[in-house]
């Protein structure tokens, strides 16, 4: 029995001994793994190099690691052509929904199945949407803001007077993108007797249970919570724009889970200042020019500093993910989880 030679690759937010636990139960394959401590990324040196976004380290470090593995295995680590080009790489293992560190053109072009963990994340951010959605209603945010500055504090039972907010189950929620996130996130809303509108022009056709599919429009005049849960690509750079934010309707919040490149932050602050927006709940944002990001100052605006995926559950599934396609690997059966636009139901044998 040929038996792979896997290398996994640790950075700061999924660390190698995650994917070590989660390989230990796949027989045929021998397991080396190294760390990377760094947060920051080498500057590209090559062309492919450019390609690759929001990795983790230097790509000749994994070249130099990598040189006699069958498989290797990453969550933010980079993936060159340099690397994909090894003679014995058969296969590419990354732990995230979206391989952005991954070179997949080349990986396609070389024959090389590049696999993901598309979801693992999904019940993490759902969960930490409509955590947000509740103290949006309830004007949390600014309550808590107001007791820093000094607010009233155990003085009458009547402090609550100036932050009425709303119930879940008498709340309109707007879900702009149903994929992954976007459907758990409709669950849960569900559950807790919310309205649930969605728009997403690549949605399947049938019906999605618990959601009233509708145009854009029609869901930014309904809604009283508009949460983003779109992926970012090419065109949608600041969708939600000033024009956008405008057609939400008055006293409405916003949530981005998503990506920040969804939202103009500059438009989003113009309206909550001029009261159009009761609030916002971000757990991502742009890098600001300045050294604090004018939002943090804003009472009605609660920001989180990317944590929606940061559960131990999502690390676990996603090893787990990534362990089912090197166990694929080692039996001959299709991979799961396939990303080259071009393999479709792939068996790799075993070379």
């Amino acid at each position: 029995m040929t038996i792979l030679r896997v290398l996994v690759v640790g950075d700061p937010f999924m660390a190698a001994d995650v994917f070590e636990r989660a390989l230990k139960d796949v027989d045929g394959i021998v397991v080396s793994s190294i760390q990377i401590s760094r947060t920051d990324c080498e500057p590209p040196r090559t062309e492919s190099e450019s390609r690759l976004r929001e990795y983790a380290g230097d790509p000749a470090m994994v070249v130099a690691a990598a040189a006699q593995c069958d498989v290797i295995v990453v969550h933010g680590a980079p993936v060159s052509a340099q690397v994909l080009a090894l003679p014995d790489l058969q296969l590419v293992c990354c732990a995230r929904g979206g391989p952005v560190n991954v070179d997949v053109a080349a990986a396609t072009a070389l024959g090389i199945p590049v696999v993901n963990s598309p979801g693992k994340n999904a019940r993490a951010v759902a969960e930490l949407t409509v955590a947000f959605s509740l103290l949006l209603l309830r004007r949390i945010p600014k309550s808590v803001r107001y007791l820093l500055d000094g607010g009233a504090l155990a003085e009458s039972a009547f402090e609550g007077r100036d932050f009425f907010g709303r119930e879940a189950s008498d709340s309109v929620l707007g879900l702009v993108g149903l994929g992954h996130v976007g459907r758990e996130v409709a669950e849960l809303a569900n559950r807790l007797g919310m309205k649930v509108l969605g728009y997403d022009p690549y949605a399947p056709a049938p019906a999605i249970d618990g959601v009233e599919l509708v145009e854009l429009d029609n869901l930014l005049a309904r809604s009283d919570i508009v949460s983003l849960h779109a992926r970012e690509t090419g065109d949608n750079r600041r969708f939600f724009n000033a024009q956008l934010i405008a057609r939400m309707r008055s006293g409405s919040a916003l949530i981005n889970t998503a990506r920040e490149a969804l939202v103009d932050e500059d438009a989003l602050l113009v309206a909550i200042r001029s009261g159009h927006l009761s609030g916002a709940a971000l757990d991502v944002v742009e890098n600001s020019s300045s050294s604090r990001h004018p939002l943090l100052d804003e009472p009605s605006v609660v920001i989180t500093p990317h944590l929606g995926g940061a559960t131990d559950e999502t690390l676990e599934r996603g090893a787990a993910m990534v362990a089912s396609a090197v166990r694929a690997l080692v039996n001959g059966e299709p991979l799961p989880y396939l990303v080259n636009p071009t393999y479709g139901d792939t068996v790799v044998s075993v070379s």
